[in-house]
């Protein structure tokens, strides 16, 4: 586990043993339970490759621990929808407050403005994050298999799976591959960008595409920046891509979506 990912999951025990302090689990997860219905996050995905297009996650996120701030004139609202309006299929929201300058109202004023689903992206290592997700409105959830162990993700999915949310399960190997897929979720995350040095390849994703059964979704993370890198992964059978630092340096995020995915 990486320097950083570690300061940020001592971070979220803090955090979380901050909320609980104030709330009780079983109050904030009888209010996630009384919820509106999630929207469909994975049927929003299917039914982009279903049309024969790409299906983007697009990333909603101010900076980053690598690269400080990536937008400085930050409007989630307005940034969701130029996504909404330029194709995209699902958006994430970074709500990490301390590392990427995130919050949970970015995640409230995104979601309001469209309709599409929304993933909250965060480090997620307990139950009560899970059920603050819902009841911020999100419609899906991250776990990222380097910070977490099999139990753990196995809890934390079931406990997305009943509040009716989507997970995407976050790996960079082959030994993180493999516990990925003990999972339930049809979503298999592959993290381009090495976490321990930051080195991005996307050769990672295409190495591990053979370990991955046809009823699962490959979706590749990081390092995709030109029409190029989109192709070589639809070349490769790879159609669900979550893309975030590449649309934030763009003046409108939208725009450079429908440029970045225009001819395939």
């Amino acid at each position: 586990m990486s320097d950083i990912l570690q300061k940020i999951l001592e971070v979220k025990k803090f955090e979380v043993a901050r909320a609980v302090a104030k709330k009780p689990y079983q109050a904030v997860l009888a209010e996630a339970r009384e919820m509106p219905a999630a929207r469909d996050f994975v049927g929003a995905i299917r039914a982009k490759m279903a049309a024969g297009k790409s299906a983007v996650i697009a990333e909603i996120k101010k900076a980053s621990p690598s690269k400080g701030v990536i937008r400085e004139n930050f409007d989630p609202a307005a940034i969701a929808r130029s996504y909404a309006q330029h194709g995209a299929a699902c958006l994430s929201v970074l709500t990490d407050v301390q590392f990427f300058q995130g919050s949970k109202i970015h995640l409230l004023e995104a979601r309001a403005a469209c309709d599409l689903p929304v993933l909250r992206k965060d480090f997620m290592i307990a139950p009560y994050q899970v059920c603050r997700a819902r009841m911020l409105g999100a419609d899906a959830i991250l776990l990222i298999v380097a910070a977490l162990d099999l139990a753990q993700m196995k809890d934390l999915e079931s406990l997305a799976h009943e509040l009716g949310m989507a997970v995407l399960v976050e790996t960079h190997d082959a030994a993180e591959l493999d516990l990925a897929l003990q999972l339930e979720t049809p979503l298999i995350g592959i993290n381009n960008r090495n976490l321990r040095t930051f080195e991005t390849r996307l050769q990672t994703t295409l190495e591990l595409l053979p370990r991955i059964p046809a009823d699962r979704i490959a979706v590749t993370e990081s390092g995709i920046h030109k029409p190029d890198d989109v192709a070589l992964m639809r070349q490769n059978g790879v159609h669900a891509f979550l893309v975030g630092e590449a649309f934030m340096r763009a003046d409108d995020p939208g725009s450079e979506l429908a440029r970045l995915f225009q001819s395939v």
